[in-house]
């Protein structure tokens, strides 16, 4: 077995890993918010990122994304969102809002190539707008 045959065999279970990990964590996030977020916080929280967050601070964070985050772990992030998502919270508006809300910060330079038709469907779903412009040049 060669170098290259073996890391082939690595990929598909790094990947189905992150997908289960992703899947887990998707899964608590629903059950916090939709069990223990009031309305009012969100509402705070949502507004708070709109209006008091610098945004420097959300080009920074965004930059420090891109740099640290493998594309393969994004768009790994990205299918599984769009595979479990819908299922799971279609009835929740408060998470619907969460995800509107910080996936507008979202650009589109960030998202790997291969990944893009999904991105573009969750922003379908849950009518996530586009970027706000906050990036300094």
């Amino acid at each position: 077995m060669t170098e290259d045959t073996a890391l082939q065999e690595k990929k598909p279970k790094f990947d189905f890993i992150i997908r289960s990990l992703a899947k887990k964590g998707f899964r608590l996030f629903v059950k916090i918010v939709d069990k223990y977020a009031p309305d009012r916080l969100l509402l705070f929280a949502l507004n708070f990122l709109d209006k008091r967050v610098p945004n420097r601070l959300i080009s920074f964070a965004i930059k420090w994304v891109e740099r640290l985050a493998p594309r393969r772990l994004l768009s790994n992030l990205i299918a599984t969102a769009d595979e479990y998502v819908p299922d799971e919270v279609a009835n929740s508006r408060k998470v619907c809002a969460v995800l509107a809300g910080v996936g507008k910060y979202i650009p589109d330079e960030i998202i790997p190539p291969e990944s893009m038709g999904r991105w573009e469907n969750l922003r379908t779903k849950f009518h996530i707008p586009k970027l706000v412009p906050s990036r300094q040049k």
